[in-house]
């Protein structure tokens, strides 16, 4: 039998996860959650977030997202796990409240920027490139030779710039002085214990802690309030397998998509904590 009627998502919560590598599939993937609470007009967000970060783009519109649906009366926390670092944070500090596990790795306030340099392997094995360019810097961090001091100084800008909006949004976010935040935004990591105290995170506490909090502050029973997960439907094969089979799928899955994520974000500006 079907129930003629549908929940009443009025009074239940969703539950948005981001995990690994910010890029251009979590943006789509959030953005379309978000609709979806919006659309289903629940009351609140628990965002929970276990990242090292990612690319800029994604990670701000992620956070415009939030900023949008907090802006039309949904409650949002965030909740840290393992790691919540770099475009983590920029995108936790778009919610009105962060709760963090005291060990949680947090942090890591700017910008990094990485190019191959293989001048000399290439020397070695007798290769070489022949370029044609519109404009001198038009093909900044190529990897056969050595950046010039003009570009080096080019990229120092727009990583300066970046490293600038960063700043200014954890700022506006967390209610703290610009200054204040440059004191601790030089990429260093701390603990979820070194957050509070830095006025990064509101609360320590599990992902259930801030479950609870969540419910608490749109007034709802926490003991009876359903939290759903909104998350794209898998295929019937995925969720039929044995949960060994998907544990060493979603390794392999995991690790190849890291290796496509730093070969699509080679030479980009990134919001990334890498030890």
């Amino acid at each position: 039998m079907i129930w003629p009627f549908k929940p009443n998502k009025r009074k239940q919560i969703a539950r948005i996860e981001i995990t690994g590598a910010i890029a251009t599939e979590t943006r789509k993937r959030v953005l379309k959650a978000l609709k979806i609470v919006e659309e289903e007009k629940y009351p609140a967000i628990l965002l929970r977030i276990d990242s090292p970060g990612g690319t800029v783009g994604d990670s701000q519109e992620i956070y415009d997202g939030l900023k949008r649906i907090r802006a039309k009366g949904v409650k949002v926390v965030a909740s840290y796990g393992n790691i919540s670092a770099s475009g983590g944070v920029y995108v936790g500090v778009g919610a009105d409240s962060i709760v963090a596990n005291p060990g949680t790795i947090t942090g890591s306030i700017g910008v990094i920027l990485r190019g191959n340099n293989l001048e000399r392997l290439l020397d070695k094995i007798g290769v070489s490139f022949k370029t044609f360019k519109s404009g001198p810097y038009k093909d900044i961090l190529a990897f056969d030779r050595e950046s010039t001091p003009e570009e080096k100084a080019i990229l120092q800008d727009l990583i300066d710039n970046s490293y600038g909006q960063f700043v200014e949004t954890v700022a506006e976010g967390r209610n703290l002085e610009v200054e204040t935040v440059k004191s601790f935004a030089d990429g260093r990591i701390f603990t979820g214990q070194q957050a509070l105290e830095l006025g990064m995170v509101d609360r320590l506490g599990t992902e259930e802690d801030a479950r609870r909090w969540l419910c608490e502050l749109v007034k709802l029973d926490p003991e009876k309030a359903q939290c759903n997960t909104i998350e794209e439907k898998k295929p019937l094969l995925m969720r039929v397998l044995s949960g060994r089979a998907i544990s060493k799928r979603s390794r392999l899955s995991m690790t190849l998509n890291w290796l496509e994520f730093e070969m699509v974000t080679e030479g980009q500006p990134l919001w990334l904590y890498r030890p």
